[in-house]
């Protein structure tokens, strides 16, 4: 008898961390699995170097969605999805994370009769302006099976009437791959000679600076580079601190073309803020690993940090992952650059939050999800 299939969606890099440890333990199980790619990140160098990193292996199927509204986006990943659930006919979908495949692919399996189960459920900021707020809570309630990486979140869940029987706290699978590939992470100096690849003359100064201590800074919501005046405000805090301690800052694509359009090209050439391109996995881990504190808006490098006892300042007003700052090294201070500048400051003086690890962020998550998924179908 055929082993059911399960089917794995990837649509954004923050699923690729996670689908890397979930893959191989669904199939240690003894499960099928296929994977799907619905192309919703699109820049084909990112991707590779993730799948390749990461060692995920291609997918089974890519959709090549690209790039759109939130209503477009959405509507064609479920227009080209629905076809592979037709062929396929898995016994259960499993999206991960919050992106708009993560409740596209949910919505088109249930509809199809087809289960779903979510990895990161129940995680909440509470604001309703974020899509990813949005994705959350629908994916969730459509959600067959729900998988949890902090208490709290059973708590959340509990409180929007989904049955306890459904939740299953397993962990982070994000710290599995984490713990999986650090060993391979390189050093700092040798990251960001990587991340300056292109630019040989900057990596050769690189690779001379006495690294004595650096930070790390990652910009790519709307809320933070869509404004001109946030954004500028964000880039003269790094490179206020940069005169300090050297700011290594790899951009999303996104990002560097809202600094363009907002004429702030002058903060490519500070001294002492090294700006790059895109980061690999493995560059970003061994970046943050080494680093004095993390400046970011990313949910996935607040994880990180407090997995790595790395101080991370998140520039938003509001986290879905409330454990990284009530246990981890994660502290909440928005995008004012006041409170920015005073709690880097804090942190130079003092060395940061210590924190802990969170419980179950040990590696073994995903044998968790896959011992739980194999006796459900």
């Amino acid at each position: 008898m055929a082993s059911p299939l399960i089917l794995c969606v990837v649509g954004a890099r923050p699923n690729f961390m996670k689908m890397a440890a979930i893959l191989p333990a669904l199939r240690e199980a003894g499960l099928a699995t296929a994977l799907i790619h619905t192309g919703q990140h699109y820049d084909f160098a990112m991707n590779q170097s993730f799948f390749q990193q990461l060692a995920l292996p291609l997918p089974d199927e890519d959709l090549g969605v690209g790039s759109g509204s939130h209503a477009v986006q959405t509507a064609e990943i479920m227009k080209r999805f629905e076809p592979v659930l037709t062929q396929r006919r898995p016994a259960l979908t499993l999206v991960v994370g919050d992106v708009n495949s993560t409740l596209a692919c949910a919505l088109t399996s249930v509809k199809m009769g087809i289960p779903t189960a979510h990895v990161e459920a129940g995680l909440r900021s509470f604001d309703r302006s974020m899509p990813e707020e949005i994705n959350r809570l629908l994916t969730d309630q459509i959600a067959a099976l729900l998988f949890t990486t902090e208490r709290q979140a059973a708590l959340h869940l509990a409180r929007e009437g989904i049955d306890a029987t459904q939740v299953h706290f397993v962990g982070n699978v994000m710290i599995d791959t984490l713990r999986r590939l650090l060993p391979s992470a390189p050093i700092p100096a040798e990251a960001l000679r990587r991340l300056l690849r292109d630019t040989p003359d900057q990596a050769e100064a690189a690779v001379e600076t006495p690294w004595r201590g650096y930070g790390v800074a990652t910009l790519h919501r709307p809320s933070n580079v869509d404004d001109p005046s946030v954004l500028r405000g964000l880039l003269e805090v790094l490179a206020e601190l940069a005169q300090r301690l050297p700011i290594i800052a790899p951009l999303h694509p996104r990002t560097r073309k809202r600094m363009e359009a907002h004429g702030l090209e002058h903060f490519f050439s500070v001294p002492g803020l090294w700006i790059t391109g895109p980061a690999g996995y493995l560059e970003m881990l061994g970046l943050l690993a080494g680093a004095k504190l993390a400046l970011t808006d990313s949910g996935g490098v607040q994880e990180e940090t407090t997995a790595l006892g790395t101080p991370c300042l998140t520039l938003r007003p509001n986290t879905e992952r409330p454990v990284t700052v009530d246990e981890g090294t994660n502290t909440l201070v928005g995008s004012d650059p006041q409170r920015v500048r005073a709690a880097a400051e804090e942190i130079l003086l003092s060395g940061g939050k210590a924190g802990r690890i969170p419980e179950l962020w040990d590696g073994q998550a995903a044998p968790r999800i896959a011992q739980v998924i194999r006796d459900w179908v």
